[in-house]
């Protein structure tokens, strides 16, 4: 009987696990329903409207569900901490997604992505004998000579309050009015009559409304207050004599006017006044963001009390987050010159005009070759794709004569390109994105000029959305050519004339492709638009990104915190999130909103350009393992330190490294020199945001910049003219400019004794252990070492050594049964988490019949089991097995220290759906049974619950 219920219950099973309630399941005694943003849960509709984190209640043995919407598009889910109910993710704004439940105790729900917990979203549960009547507290309006004051408007007239700009005209505004609100909203006034600065249908007009002064004549007060969370829409109290403000608030970004409590003690006997100032129109700079509607402040029924007042949905200052003023930025449409002149650095360090327009105009991506010089690519065409034949795009080459950091030579080297988004020199060409292709553009002896037509090495990239194209291009130690990829641009990459069915499907992540053996592949999955990536000194990817927190640690094989949309794969069930332990926008209505308001923060949501200096040793300490990003609301450049944590990194927010000060600013991409400044190119524009609608765009500036610490130097070098071994001498320079560019020529040169000697006798006895990764990664690209090399590396005493070595055994995906069984030793012995997670990522690229045991390894540590990556990387790995060996799967999962292996096998399980299935199901929950600890196996019950369409 329960296969049979189990198999009906099948043929709802997508709907179930997208709202996790049950498939047969009877009405609940109390319902709650919640907006879902990362500052808080706000409740929607009944008592709890509009409040912050409510407190729910329900009485003992009651059946309960809540519910949530996504209100941005990010991933939340909620979770009773106690009972351990656990809902399925959401990302999509609009997305819902609910809990069902029995009420035992107390508890507390929460949202369980890493970090959201700590940023608001939690509240408490409350268990309650009864449900009580609302007491509404009684208290007594102002007086003044005798004659209570106006302070609920109920005669309709602004009598005793004095008003100023338009925000406050025809005044006061009836409940039963939509001249501000929309029909459906209620507004939850006193009386009949309350006052608003526009509400939500004329937001963006300003003015105060002032009352006049009247004497406190008891302790507390109260009155009703909505509208936005914003600095410049507020309540004020001030004291009469003084004009000091002694209380204020804001409205929660909501239209339900809610009680809010004035403590007076202190200020009994006092003449005060009330002040409601609206100064933000609320109009949005962004040509696709609307207008803000929360830019009001709405105002009712200010009375004293003798007692503090008790309301069931009384707003608290403390639950609001408050978006600031917005930032102050003097100076937009400057010169060049006049732009380096406000532009804020450290001390130590200075900022050069390199070269700006007519010289270089819109320069969307750059990179520096062998000698120093540095390629600029044009995007004239942008935001439109020409038609075929009439892109305008080009290509440049600067070059600093003088040493005095400006660009005073200049050659074009190609023009007529179409979309180009990204460039990168090495292997005899430059590498061009130009979307609907990955071009190869070989370059003659001179290096100034092509030596050939443009070569399609790839094509099938979209430009749906033209600023998510390719982008991002480097050269990893590795060898292979590195970019990412945007989120609402949809490709099918391959080769010319590749079958559609063969070709590799990509709308969001990191991508490689290899030079010699013209192989590509997506390297990691999902983030948003990414438009920076760079390696630290140990080789780690990480890539910055816009809307969604910034920050990603990037392992191959990983599927990362989308943005929008879904997986490839469906049985995926979570991704990682940002390492970040912040984001560098304020407020809780989402990314947009902070723009040109969150200075404080480090400016907003859109980030480009990635760069971890390794240029000069002499750069300040403070700047090691430091991630250089702009930030192109806050006009600055972020510097986030990363940190070892676990199997990967943390990321906590530094000083700003630089300011420009300067609204049209827009830096896209920074590089180090052989001397070690740094040269950044900036899209200057008086937008600062994508639009497909080229008038939005200026299209005739563009600078690049120069920024020099007072101990870089100049330096004219050609590595190209350098023999093998001093292009190995160069893998142990302090400038990592030097060792990328020499490992690349390397590579290009091919296999070389004499090389690999003395590439292995670094690897063998230098102390460094980045210096021993340089000697792998350059023995690596000049084919030095095999497959017994890598094997034996696999007992090196650094696990950077170790876990490299994994990486790139398997590369070519065809790690023989001595390196799989190695690996497998090392799955369950190694006590590095770093090498656990490059085990993680190899198996993916190992046959799935051959990673049993080596998964049953990594099952084992229960010290992974809070890890930020692990398991989630050892689901990847696993989740293609299940179809393999049900049984075996499930015994595994059922003995797995990881936490989510057990629920993630059993919904992979049960998504197969046949009668063997649905049996191997029922025998793992007679198993389940007879474990002692019930609480560590309570999301695999509740999962088993929905399949069979059960609750307790």
């Amino acid at each position: 009987m329960r296969r049979i219920t189990a198999v009906i219950s099948l043929l709802f099973l997508t709907l179930i696990f997208q709202s996790h309630t049950f498939a047969q399941e009877s009405e609940v005694d109390r319902e709650y329903k919640l907006e879902a943003k990362i500052t808080g849960y706000t409740g929607i509709g009944g008592s709890i409207d509009g409040i912050r984190n409510p407190v729910l209640q329900a009485k003992k043995g009651e059946r309960v569900r809540i519910t949530i919407e996504n209100g941005e598009t990010l991933t939340h889910d909620i979770v009773m901490e106690k009972l351990g109910v656990k809902s399925e993710s959401i990302i999509d704004k609009g997305a819902t997604t609910s809990i069902t439940f029995v009420a035992k105790s107390n508890d507390t729900y929460y949202c369980s992505i890493p970090g959201h917990r700590k940023a608001g979203m939690e509240g408490e549960f409350e268990i309650i004998e009864a449900t009580s009547e609302e007491v509404v507290a009684q208290g007594v309006p102002p007086e003044k000579d005798g004659e209570p004051l106006n302070m609920d408007f109920e005669y309709s007239t602004l009598n005793n309050w004095t008003a100023e700009g338009e925000a406050f005209e025809d005044q006061p505004v009836s409940d039963r009015s939509t001249a501000v609100y929309g029909e459906d909203m209620s507004i939850n006034s006193s009386g009949q009559f309350y006052v608003s600065s526009g509400g939500t249908k004329h937001s963006t007009e300003t003015g105060t409304l002032t009352s006049t002064s009247f004497k406190v004549i008891h302790p507390y007060a109260a009155f009703k207050v909505s509208g936005g969370a914003l600095k410049e829409t507020r309540v004020e109290i001030l004291n009469a004599e003084t004009d000091e403000v002694i209380f204020e608030i804001t409205g929660n970004d909501h239209h339900r006017l809610r009680p809010v409590v004035v403590d007076l003690q202190n200020h009994v006997g006092e003449q005060i006044y009330i002040k409601l100032i609206d100064n933000e129109t609320g109009i949005s700079q962004i040509p696709y963001i609307g207008d803000n509607i929360w830019a009001h402040i709405s105002f009712d029924d200010f009375r004293f009390y003798s007692k503090r007042p008790e309301f069931p949905d009384e707003l608290r200052p403390e639950e609001i987050v408050i978006l600031p003023p917005r930032d102050i930025i003097e100076n937009a449409g400057l010169s060049g010159e006049e732009a380096v002149k406000e532009m804020d650095l450290p001390d130590e360090f200075t900022v050069k005009l390199a070269a700006s327009e007519p010289r270089v105009v819109r320069p969307i991506a750059f990179t520096i070759d062998d000698r120093g010089r540095i390629w600029v690519a044009e995007a004239h065409t942008y935001p439109e794709k020409a038609p075929e034949g009439e892109g305008e795009d080009r290509i440049l080459i600067f070059e600093d004569t003088t040493g005095d950091g400006k660009l005073d030579k200049r050659t074009v080297f190609i023009e007529g390109l179409n979309l180009v988004s990204a460039i990168e020199v090495g292997h005899g060409g430059l590498w061009v994105g130009a979307a609907p292709e990955l071009l190869f553009i070989p370059i003659d002896e001179s290096g100034n000029k092509p030596a050939g037509k443009p070569q399609v090495l790839l094509n099938g990239w979209g430009y749906d959305d033209t600023h998510e194209t390719l982008n991002s291009f480097r050269w990893g130690p590795d060898g292979w050519l590195y970019g990412n990829h945007g989120i609402f641009t949809h490709s099918e990459v391959g080769k010319p004339g590749t079958p559609e069915d063969e070709r590799v499907k990509l709308n969001a992540g990191v991508w490689r492709y290899h030079p010699k053996k013209h192989e590509f592949e997506v390297f990691a999955y999902g983030t948003s638009n990414p438009w920076g990536l760079d390696f630290n000194k140990y080789g780690h990817p990480f890539i910055t990104a816009c809307v969604i927190p910034h920050l990603f640690h990037v392992i191959q094989g990983g599927r990362y915190n989308r943005q929008a949309g879904q997986h490839f794969n469906a049985h995926i069930y979570d991704d990682i999130k940002t390492v970040a332990d912040h984001v560098h926008w304020v407020g809780d209505n989402g990314p947009h909103a902070g723009n040109f308001r969150s200075g404080s923060a480090g400016g907003g949501h859109a980030h480009a350009g990635a760069m971890f200096y390794q240029g000069a040793e002499h750069w300040p300490s403070r700047y090691d393992n430091t991630l250089f990003m702009n930030n192109i609301h806050g006009y600055r450049m972020n510097a986030d330190k990363i940190i070892r944590k676990g199997s990967g990194y943390t990321a906590s927010h530094s000083k700003d490294f630089l300011k420009t000060h300067d609204a049209w600013s827009q830096w896209l991409d920074f590089r180090y020199m052989p001397g070690g400044s740094v040269y950044a190119i900036d899209w200057y524009d008086k937008n600062q945001c994508h639009s497909p609608n080229p008038a939005v765009h200026d299209k005739t500036l563009g600078r690049i910049f120069n920024i020099r610490h007072e101990k870089d130097e100049y330096v004219q070098v050609n590595l190209k003219e350098k023999s093998s071994l001093e292009l190995v001498e160069y893998q142990l320079h302090a400038n990592e400019w030097y060792v990328r560019h020499a490992r690349r020529i390397l590579h290009e040169r091919g296999p070389d004794e004499e090389v690999h000697k003395a590439l292995k006798e670094i690897l063998n006895q230098n102390p460094d252990v980045t210096r021993k990764l340089r000697a792998l990664w350059a023995l690596h690209v000049t084919d030095g070492l095999t497959d017994q090399d890598y094997i034996g590396l696999m007992d090196h005493d650094s696990e950077y050594v170790r876990s490299w070595a994994i990486q790139l055994l398997a590369e070519d995906e065809n790690v023989p049964d001595r390196g799989v069984k190695k690996i497998e030793e090392m799955a369950r012995n190694d006590n590095s988490a770093l090498v656990r997670l490059y085990i993680t990522s190899a198996l993916q690229r190992i046959e799935p019949t051959r990673r049993w045991n080596v998964l049953e390894g990594l099952y084992a540590h229960s010290e992974d089991a809070d890890d930020h990556n692990l398991p989630l990387m050892a689901w990847f790995a696993a989740e293609p097995l299940i179809e393999q060996d049900m049984d075996r799967a499930l015994d595994m999962a059922m003995n797995a220290e990881l936490p989510t292996i057990l629920p993630y096998t059993i919904k992979r399980v049960a998504a197969i759906g046949t009668d063997q299935a649905m049996q191997a199901l029922e025998e793992t929950e007679k198993k389940l049974k007879d474990k002692p600890n019930r609480g560590q196996f309570d999301q695999a019950q509740q999962e088993l619950d929905l399949i069979f369409g059960q609750t307790d």
